[in-house]
């Protein structure tokens, strides 16, 4: 609330404020039919960061809260500015169809978006990894975590303040977690330069953070994972998991494991010579960083490996000679690199588009692109199989196409499907009897209200007779004015234009239930079997 006015609690300003209270430090965007809407203090800081118009909403006689709201289908247009301006982003979403409920809409909060912890593409960079980091540090020793859920790397060390501070500044988090009530701590060992957030006690102590690891890995402990004796790794790497539970992020199958970092295997740099050497980014905004000059990978997921080799250079001879024969390789072999790079150019960000399978966002165009890159994998592994280098054999093992999982994308989705499933027209012919006996309805119903305009038309001698459509009463048969005295007396008049009237018959009433009948069951159907798919 601002000091300026007390605000009425209308059953609306309640649920906003009782659902508002449980991120307080969050943006709330509050979907209110077609808007999502702001009020109060996140109205202005909207307002603000969005450049849009700042409103009161009225509240009685002598009372007002600040509003400020854009339309929802501009969501990814304003998320990724109030995300990129440092806030957190509550989405609130209607949870039921308003025309059904009783009273107010039941609404509930449905992803927190942060920095760290984003699946919009629209606010990732393709070409980096977007790292949620959370650090856990007693007197002499700390452990950290790197996630990004937008890939599903799951990554932990355990070291010395210098280690993960060396850490820090080679994967650059976008957010980093940490324990409530050491900010002080955290800023005179690592820096103030990151993005922060602090969890409650709880959430850092072993129990609770080892139970969420292997609750999540289906495991009965953290042998596997070569952490057992990491008790700090341990507590950082659970409190990322914690943290995906309080933003709303639950759909994480697609993060199979956790890898430690071994710090033996490589030379450590420094945030100081990251930043002298101009690894990552310019000192000058001219200028241009080593990774902006070198970088020449194909698809979005070779950049943000390369990144990953520069942040971590080898320190073993074994590994670095392996990557200078595959060079080598790849300099011998034009024709080989060729061909790996044209079906390379056909994978775009499968590792991407994978991520969002597991968490439920993909949409039909993506799901077709996810079906083009499993098929280019094919050539890809054997082209690796075939090729004289250790290296690329062994990468060629380990390429699976998933026969089964492109075959069915292949049978069940048209060629080439719309970005959203509600336009229509993503499920293939002959996947399902229901849906086409529906389309033929839809079809053909469409195809007599033509021949219904064409028989009127001759019938009462009106060449300009139209039938027509409108969401406020539905198809209609227009007349210009100057042939409205030929229209029969059992036609209804329901619209008076400036040049024409517009009519309704019992005939047309009939078929328009049948065809936006059967248009809504196969909307729900296509989305069933899109569902299904995924």
């Amino acid at each position: 609330m601002t000091g300026k006015g007390k605000y009425a609690e209308t059953p609306l300003m309640r649920q906003y404020y009782k659902i508002k209270s449980q991120h307080p430090d969050a943006v709330l965007l509050f979907r209110v039919g077609d808007f999502y809407e702001t009020f109060g203090e996140d109205a202005i800081k909207a307002a603000d960061i969005l450049g849009i118009t700042l409103t009161r909403r009225a509240n009685g006689a002598a009372s007002y809260v600040e509003l400020a709201g854009f339309p929802h289908h501009a969501l990814d247009t304003y998320l990724p500015k109030l995300v990129r301006a440092g806030q957190r982003v509550a989405i609130c979403e209607q949870l039921e169809d308003p025309k059904l409920a009783k009273k107010i809409v039941k609404r509930g909060i449905t992803e927190l978006v942060t920095p760290g912890v984003s699946i919009n593409e629209n606010i990732l960079e393709n070409r980096e990894n977007n790292f949620l980091a959370s650090v856990h540090f007693d007197k002499k020793m700390a452990g950290v975590a790197f996630m990004d859920i937008s890939t599903g790397e799951f990554l932990t060390a355990e070291g010395n303040y210098e280690y993960i501070d060396k850490l820090l500044s080679s994967f650059q988090p976008k957010e980093v977690l940490f324990q409530r009530g050491r900010s002080q701590e955290f800023t005179e060992i690592f820096g103030s330069k990151y993005y922060t957030y602090n969890l409650d006690d709880w959430v850092y102590t072993e129990t609770a953070a080892s139970d969420r690891l292997i609750r999540h890995f289906e495991t009965t402990s953290l042998k596997g994972y070569g952490i057992q004796n990491m008790l700090l790794a341990i507590i950082a790497s659970g409190a990322v998991l914690h943290y995906l539970d309080l933003t709303q992020h639950h759909q994480i199958k697609h993060i199979t494991g956790l890898s430690r970092i071994e710090e033996e295997h490589y030379v450590w740099l420094d945030r100081f010579t990251i930043r002298n050497l101009e690894l990552f980014t310019p000192l000058h905004e001219s200028g241009k960083s080593l990774i902006q000059v070198i970088d020449k990978t194909i698809t979005p997921m070779g950049s943000r490996l390369l990144k990953r080799w520069m942040a971590l250079p080898l320190k073993d001879i074994g590994p670095i000679s392996e990557r200078l024969d595959t060079v080598e390789f790849f300099l011998k072999h034009p024709e080989a690199r060729e061909n790996l790079e044209d079906h390379l150019r056909l994978i775009g960000d499968l590792e991407r588009l994978i991520s969002k399978v597991a968490v439920g966002r993909i949409n039909p165009r993506e799901m077709a692109q996810v079906k083009n890159a499993l098929n280019a994998i094919v050539p890809i592994k054997q082209t690796c199989a075939e090729a004289g280098n250790k290296m690329l054999n062994r990468f060629g093992e380990q390429l699976n196409s998933c026969e089964l999982i492109r075959n069915r994308i292949q049978n069940e989705l048209v060629n080439d499907p719309p970005t959203a499933v509600n336009k229509g027209k993503v499920i293939a012919e002959g996947v399902s009897q229901e849906l086409d006996d529906l389309r033929e309805i839809a079809f053909s119903g469409k195809d007599y209200l033509l021949q219904i305009q064409k028989r009127e038309s001759e019938e009462h001698k009106i060449p300009s007779l139209k039938v027509g459509f409108n969401n406020v009463f539905g198809y209609y048969i227009e007349v210009r004015n100057t042939h409205k005295n030929k229209v029969p007396s059992d036609w209804i008049r329901k619209q008076t234009l400036v040049s024409a009237e517009r009519y309704i018959t019992e005939e047309l009433k009939e078929y328009e239930s049948k065809i936006l009948g059967a248009e809504e069951k196969i909307l729900a159907l296509e989305t069933k079997l899109f569902n299904d798919l995924v």
